[in-house]
């Protein structure tokens, strides 16, 4: 049996694995992409896209209206007290004021009102596709225009509350309850700067 492979492979693992090692007391990269992000997002040149928090199901019951919560699929406690420490973690990243935009769905208000960054404006284009995808189109236009009329530097910061079909059909990107994806406009479109996950 020829050993040379196996070993090979062995002696490769452990390299991978010193090379993903981080010195002591040094910032991961990712901890440092991740205070960009902040600094872009403070500096009003970056746009906050963050899915509601925890609501436990997918979609919602078959007797869902508008404008009745009970009718909805809605935070859980553990949502609830996600969505204040994303707050939380906004402020200590020096973001104590912002212009929140939110789904007019209730987890998603629900999300906005407890991040206590502002005032909350309900905006159509972030309301909730999944039961008919055929507004999709419209509907990201319309987000995609809210996010390109502002002028960065001049303005609060940009926090937008929506759904995983927005999202996704924005930036192409499946985010987790309570993740913040970030974005500049740019002159060729919304650039994808990255992810800043909330467990």
């Amino acid at each position: 049996m020829n050993t040379f492979r196996p070993m090979l492979l062995v002696f490769l693992l452990g390299l991978w694995g010193f090379g993903v090692a981080q010195p002591p007391n040094q910032p991961s990269s990712t901890a440092l992409d991740e205070a960009q992000l902040w600094q872009w997002l403070r500096s009003g040149e970056a746009v906050a896209l963050l899915r509601h928090a925890l609501a436990p199901g997918i979609g919602d019951p078959a007797n869902f209206r508008l404008g009745d919560c009970d009718t909805q699929r809605n935070l859980s406690g553990e949502g609830r007290e996600q969505a204040r420490a994303i707050g939380e973690r906004f402020r200590r990243n020096g973001i104590k004021q912002a212009q929140v935009y939110s789904s007019r769905w209730c987890r998603c208000i629900d999300t906005a009102q407890l991040l206590a960054l502002g005032e909350v404006k309900p905006f159509e284009g972030l309301n909730s596709f999944f039961r008919d995808r055929s507004t999709a189109p419209e509907q990201t236009a319309k987000t995609r225009a809210l996010i390109n009329e502002r002028s960065a530097r001049d303005e609060p910061p940009l926090v937008l509350v929506t759904h995983q079909v927005n999202i996704t059909a924005l930036t192409g990107i499946f985010p987790n309850s309570g993740e913040i994806v970030v974005l500049r406009p740019t002159d060729a479109g919304l650039r994808v700067l990255g992810r800043i996950d909330n467990p």
